[in-house]
């Protein structure tokens, strides 16, 4: 499949299906992504996956969330790129695993500053 035959609204779905399937660290996304990205759907090579992913490993911050821009602004320009990466899709599902997981966790352990409340 080339990119001019992604549309913008599959490319959202499947933005959100990855950050849904993508919890741990940058190694299980980036199989995740490569799963679908690469094998699934064909919308970028394996050789040009591969480079990518070595220039982001290159590059300081989160490997897999760049990968993610870089995937979606070759799909889409910058507006596939923001919603890939950081407003959009990608990062958001994880962000909201890790409160489902870590937030019972915390309520519990502020349970009496909770009851208490603010200028108690």
């Amino acid at each position: 499949m080339t990119t001019a035959t992604v549309s913008f609204a599959e490319a959202t779905r499947t933005w959100l299906r990855i950050g849904l399937l993508s919890f741990g660290g940058p190694a299980g996304q980036i199989a995740v992504m490569h799963r679908i990205l690469v094998d699934e759907k064909r919308w970028i090579g394996e050789e040009r996956f591969l480079h990518a992913l070595s220039f982001c490993m290159l590059l300081p911050g989160p490997e897999a969330q760049q990968l993610a821009i870089y995937v979606g602004w070759l799909l889409h320009g910058i507006r596939g790129g923001l919603v890939a990466g950081r407003r959009g899709w990608f990062l958001r599902p994880v962000t909201g695993q890790g409160w489902e997981v870590g937030g019972p966790w915390w309520i519990r352990s502020h349970q009496r500053l909770l009851r208490s409340g603010p200028g108690r």
